[in-house]
């Protein structure tokens, strides 16, 4: 039987994957939190690796606190950079499927055109810096892998985007959200079933790979559909990126183009405003 280790199980995309898991039986499911594959410590990950023994690696941890990421940059670049390197390492010694999550902040947004998987990548803020150099390692350590780059993520777990409009829209008369940085939003859920997908199809073809919902949207313009979907009194203003000062840059474009996954694995991608409605629905 398979054996699938999941890192960064209580993340947003580690809680939807355990969500599905209890339909996929004919795998062993191993559910691994920072207490069980620590990131941070790279001597121990090791260890960690052999003892859990997987055949197959979801990679879906990660140091995501963007802003917080430009003072804790040594932080930032252990689990998202050298921490990949060690599971990469590991995973083609041992021939094991890895499966890396990256992400849209590697470019920096100066793109007008949906950004495919050989477009040039340029972070611009220490979390996108690390997180290529996190997909380098992999690509180098184990040519066999994996990447997933996505963007925008939410899902009834954790803290996300959507969580926080809920929350304001009901506590407040008016809120103003950035209206020029443009991409797509991912439900959790709907990459969790790609990633299952993927792992269960008969064919396992390396490379790089982008997923996000279908449309190209602002964060305002998505507040503006959450306020809909929603049902939501709150009135929702648009304001530039520099009325509203971040410690990280933000691209201001990184609509992913999802061509090559839909090809190749045969993906059906959700327009963003259903996956939206799916996931109002459960909370």
């Amino acid at each position: 039987m398979e054996k699938i280790l999941v890192t960064g199980a209580n993340g947003q995309l580690g809680s939807e994957l355990f969500v599905l898991s209890s339909n996929y039986s004919q795998y062993q499911w191993f559910f691994a939190d920072r207490t069980k594959i620590t990131l941070d410590n790279l001597d121990l990950l090791k260890e960690q690796l052999y003892d859990i023994n997987p055949t197959i690696i979801l990679n879906c941890g990660a140091y995501t606190a963007v802003d917080k990421a430009e003072t804790e940059k040594e932080l930032a670049e252990i689990v998202n950079h050298l921490a990949v390197e060690v599971i990469a390492k590991y995973s083609a010694r041992n021939k094991v499927k890895l499966i890396h999550i990256s992400t849209d902040y590697v470019f920096d947004g100066t793109s007008s055109v949906a950004l495919d998987e050989e477009a040039l990548t340029n972070p611009i803020n220490v979390y996108g810096e690390t997180k290529r150099l996190g997909e380098l390692a992999c690509l180098q350590e184990n040519p066999n892998s994996i990447i997933i780059r996505t963007s925008w993520v939410y899902s009834k777990f954790g803290n996300n985007f959507v969580k926080t409009m809920q929350r304001l829209m009901q506590e407040r008369e008016s809120i103003s959200v950035v209206n020029d940085q443009i991409g797509s939003p991912t439900y959790a859920a709907d990459l969790a079933q790609v990633l299952i997908d993927i792992i269960s199809s008969s064919k396992w073809i390396p490379g790089i790979y982008n997923y996000s919902n279908e449309g190209e949207i602002s964060w305002y313009e998505f507040a503006l559909t959450i306020k809909e979907v929603g049902g939501y009194n709150c009135k929702v203003g648009g304001i530039p990126s520099s009325a509203y000062p971040t410690p990280a840059k933000r691209p201001s474009f990184s609509l992913l183009d999802k061509n090559k996954i839909k090809k190749v694995y045969g993906v059906d991608v959700p327009n963003y405003k259903e996956s939206l409605k799916k996931m109002l629905a459960q909370l």
